[in-house]
């Protein structure tokens, strides 16, 4: 199991990756939830998939996109690497990095 922890504006979200899943939780949500229970921006999903502009479909198709992105990878770091480099492009900064067992690393 892998614990990243974001700051994006005022707020903390920690992602855990645990096995196959992704989990999310914020510190107003105090559970951790998929990503079906988060509230994505429409302007970041077409920034990222273009091809949804216009769809009304927007959310749903961007979650399966997103499932079947990590279904591919084989280990959990390689999840949390992807996760990292591709929040930091929607402006979440990266704090902490804690493997199971493990002390956190701060990350710059």
């Amino acid at each position: 199991m892998i614990n990243i922890i974001f700051e994006f504006g005022m707020e903390n979200v920690e992602v855990r990756i645990a096995g196959g899943s992704v989990l999310f939780r914020t510190k107003q949500t105090q559970q951790y939830t998929t990503i079906e229970g988060l509230r994505l921006d429409k302007n970041g999903v077409v920034k990222e998939f273009p091809d949804l502009k216009g769809k009304g479909n927007w959310k749903e198709e961007a979650i399966k996109r997103f499932k079947e992105n990590i279904s591919q990878m084989r280990t959990e770091t390689d999840v949390a690497e992807y996760l990292v480099d591709d929040l930091k492009k929607f402006g979440y900064k990266p704090l902490y990095w804690q493997k199971s067992g493990h002390r956190p690393i701060k990350l710059k």
